[in-house]
């Protein structure tokens, strides 16, 4: 992987010798990361930009959750990942929702699916995947200024040998939630902080607190407290498994409303004195691995594109529950990179790059809807607020509903609205993995996308539709194939796994071409000819 270390003189290879990259990415983070190797498979130059001098082992999220898990399998990604996690990806038979659990063990199917990886590996993984793709990341470099022109960006940068300029074609902030670029490029984040005060830690514990096999604990001087969540008249409380020998445990408090932001490191002490107000008795920890306090934000920008200066992840978008962060910033990035490829290549279609706020802005409205539904649902401690609760409850026992809630965390009830939508259900939709037989032996539409190419895939003896799509095969995949799951006649698939166009079952020869060339022509440009109308 080339990465330049933090005693390495960059200038060299910006100021003075040419645009550097075609793209600038500031920080090297899961988002920034993923949209680095994403930008070198569709064979754009990508300039990660970090501040910080070193990879950091500062415990953060846990792993992945949602469609990104699908992603990564489709791009031949999961297999290395579940190497370096606990162990494969696995349905999630448990969930917490907002003070509530959403039991999906009897289901055969969990609509919800995790890794459990910690973030500082994940993020090693991605960086070393875009390094093995070409991709180049400064490591010590800090975004000072970035100012835009009709053509290009320039970043103002301070690296370890002093500031220098890099220009590029765009720039993508991905520096987390106090995102520089966000400001510089005048971005609004309007939104909500909650006033209560969240304190976790991942704690080893002694042999004075048992563990039961459903996860409850044993605690001197206190009891039996079950996994999950305990609601006193001072606050929530929180335990549950990480592995074998690592618990998480939590508090929620209403805080101070002021200051919040100036306060100290948090502490063991500070921890365990929560702990003890909440609970009304101590908690024995043996070994501290990760210790934060932090406060939940509903926020999303008004706008992801400001020009030639888009954003990303957390710099797009706070979302006040955990677990769903990591699944909407990695997913921004795979929208976005074939887009701003497009553009960079020459080919891209009229207004294809608004797409990237237009899809994502909806996508991250959703994640929203269903974590302020959370908060909304754990929040207040009085009895109708617990009546609630229990009557949501109640309603998760319909499978139905069960279902669609999952759907809603994982992201996989995603539909982007698209044009033509109402031709096919499936329009919008991320692809199946169909299991497909070919005249070269049996595939997959994953493995068919791990070159995150555009794909035509003809399900049926459709010649008409070859016929069409011969004049963009320098810009797509065309896979004729056969499969037992068969919905449409074929399907166009754009690079991020989204249905673009779906021929339905013996649709008529003329509707389904006209409707493939218009939709060949919206998401991927002018055809290399052209032939006779159909």
């Amino acid at each position: 992987m080339r990465e330049l270390s933090t005693t390495e003189d960059a200038t060299k290879r910006s100021e003075g010798s040419g645009p550097a990259a075609d793209v600038i990415i500031v920080g090297a983070g899961p988002t920034g990361s993923m949209l680095a190797g994403e930008l070198r498979l569709a064979g754009v130059r990508p300039l990660v930009l970090e501040r910080q001098p070193e990879h950091r082992d500062t415990p953060k999220a846990n792993g992945l959750g949602g469609q990104i898990l699908q992603l990564l399998h489709y791009r031949g990604l999961l297999d290395r990942f579940e190497a370096a996690a606990t162990g494969p990806s696995h349905p999630a038979p448990q969930y917490p929702f907002g003070g509530v659990h959403l039991d999906f063990s009897a289901l055969p199917d969990p609509p919800l699916r995790g890794l459990t990886l910690p973030q500082a590996k994940l993020e090693r993984l991605l960086a070393e995947r875009a390094g093995e793709l070409g991709a180049e990341i400064r490591r010590g470099h800090e975004l000072v200024e970035a100012s835009q022109d009709d053509a290009t960006v320039t970043a103002h940068v301070r690296g370890p040998s002093g500031p220098y300029r890099v220009t590029a074609r765009y720039l993508v902030g991905c520096d987390g939630p106090y995102s520089a670029v966000r400001d510089m490029a005048g971005i609004a984040f309007p939104g909500a902080t909650y006033p209560e005060i969240n304190r976790l830690a991942q704690v080893t514990l002694p042999g004075t607190v048992t563990r039961l096999d459903n996860g409850d604990l044993e605690i001197p001087g206190l009891g039996r407290i079950r996994a999950g969540f305990t609601r006193t008249e001072h606050g929530v409380f929180g335990i549950g498994p990480l592995d074998p020998e690592v618990m998480l445990v939590s508090t929620t408090e209403d805080g101070p409303a002021d200051g919040y932001d100036d306060n100290p490191a948090i502490t063991l002490s500070e921890f365990q004195d929560s702990v003890r107000r909440v609970l009304g008795a101590n908690l024995p920890v043996k070994e501290l691995l990760r210790l934060s306090r932090y406060r939940f934000q509903a926020r999303q920008v008004e706008r992801y594109r400001d020009g030639r200066i888009l954003v990303a992840g957390d710099a797009a978008h706070l979302f006040p529950s955990t677990g769903v962060g990591l699944n909407a910033g990695m997913l921004d990035a795979v929208n976005l990179a074939w887009k701003l490829a497009a553009d960079i290549g020459g080919w891209a279609p009229p207004a294809l790059l608004d797409t990237y706020h237009e899809e994502r802005h909806f996508a991250g409205a959703r994640t929203l809807l269903q974590t302020q539904a959370q908060m909304a649902l754990r929040r207040e401690q009085d009895a109708a607020a617990q009546a609630l609760r229990d009557v949501f409850q109640e309603l998760l026992t319909d499978e139905q509903a069960l279902r669609r809630l999952g759907a809603l965390i994982a992201g996989t009830d995603i539909r982007y609205p698209m044009p033509n939508a109402d031709h096919h259900a499936s329009i919008g939709a991320f692809a199946p993995d169909l299991t497909l037989r070919t005249d070269r032996g049996a595939t997959s539409v994953a493995r068919l996308m791990h070159a995150a190419r555009p794909l035509l895939l003809v399900l049926a003896d459709r010649p008409e539709l070859h016929e069409i799509a011969r004049d963009w095969r320098h810009r797509i995949d065309i896979q004729t194939a056969e499969t037992d799951d068969r919905s449409a006649d074929a399907l166009l698939i754009r690079p991020d796994a989204h249905i673009a166009w779906a021929a339905t079952i013996d649709e008529f020869a003329d509707t389904a071409a006209r409707s493939l060339r218009e939709a060949l022509s919206c998401w991927f440009g002018a055809p290399r000819k052209t032939t006779a109308p159909v």
